[in-house]
């Protein structure tokens, strides 16, 4: 297995990156740092998890260090969802590379299909209509300014798939979502693929012990665990693992230094073709208790969207 994907750009995205959503304060730059140092390659990051100063000091050390070369990481980040106004995207991008001290992104993505007036506190009741084709229209020009090397879209479903690629001149290069053996993404993935779109996957391990987690985790699901009784791995590896093979790049998030190399361990062996079918027998049919992100905070009576199925085009 290759430790890279291609990107319909032509450039390469890492099949593993380091997470950083939800990183302690203090924490998430010694987890890029050591995650670099173990041999990751891509640090994902975003203005809505609130650290990437911390990020952008923690790369500008392993540069003077020289731990890597920036040509040697890929680095993305999202649009914060107060900077969706075509006028406002250059300001998100431009906000981003000044705190992580970059002068491009690898990957600049649509964070989510939620969109606020600018400066708006982000809450269900002030979310306000997309207008995906002018905040589209806008990240292409990032893309022809080379600004951002790839750009993409984060948590689209397949019917906001379906509309963007109607209008993209260009075609987006990722739709990061979560995608792990509880929650498959058959669909979305089958159509990602046929457009030649790849899918990242953030929580590849689900989210067990995060507030917003509902339900049991998939990790210990007999056919994840028989599997990594008999590859002599971790249920955790196995799951990153399946997620490599299955053609998605993953992005879990850690700040243990032990879990973080134990992560990076899914390169050098394979699931057998015969344990990978099994993975299929998995029950997909009850979201609600599989997929962790179900975005109840979306939800307002008199906002944008008034259930989650809305917010998931019924896709969930």
């Amino acid at each position: 297995m290759a430790d890279s994907f291609v990107l319909n750009t032509g450039a390469r995205i890492p099949s593993l990156g380091l997470g950083t959503a939800k990183t302690e304060p203090g924490t998430v730059g010694e987890a890029v740092y050591a995650a670099v140092k173990a041999g990751y390659r891509h640090i994902d990051c975003a203005p809505a998890y609130r650290n990437e100063k911390e990020i952008g000091l923690a790369l500008k050390k392993l540069f003077e260090e020289s731990v890597v070369k920036r040509e040697d990481l890929f680095i993305s980040s999202k649009l914060w969802s107060g900077n969706h106004a075509p006028e406002d995207v250059p300001e998100g991008i431009d906000t981003t590379l000044e705190d992580l001290q970059l002068d491009y992104l690898d990957l600049f993505l649509i964070h989510a299909p939620v969109r606020t007036e600018k400066g708006a506190v982000r809450t269900a009741e002030n979310y306000i209509p997309l207008d995906v084709p002018a905040t589209w229209g806008a990240m292409e020009k990032l893309y022809d300014s080379g600004k951002a090397r790839a750009i993409g879209v984060s948590n689209f479903s397949c019917k906001r798939m379906e509309d963007l690629l109607a209008i993209a001149r260009v075609t987006p290069a990722v739709n990061q979502v979560e995608s792990h053996p509880g929650w498959q993404q058959t669909k979305l993935r089958a159509l990602c693929q046929s457009k030649g779109v790849h899918i990242s996957a953030y929580s590849p391990l689900g989210r067990p012990g995060s507030p917003a987690f509902k339900g049991p985790s998939f990790l210990s699901n007999p056919i994840v665990v028989s599997a990594a009784e008999k590859l002599q791995k971790t249920p955790a590896q196995v799951a990153l693992r399946w997620g490599l093979q299955m053609g998605q790049s993953v992005v879990p998030k850690s700040t243990n230094e032990t879990r973080i190399k134990e992560n990076f361990d899914i390169f050098d062996w394979s699931i057998p073709e015969d344990l990978m079918l099994k993975f299929s027998e998995i029950p997909q049919a009850c979201p609600h208790k599989i997929k962790t992100l179900r975005a109840e905070f979306v939800v307002h009576p008199q906002g944008l969207y008034k259930t989650v199925e809305d917010f998931w085009d019924g896709e969930i």
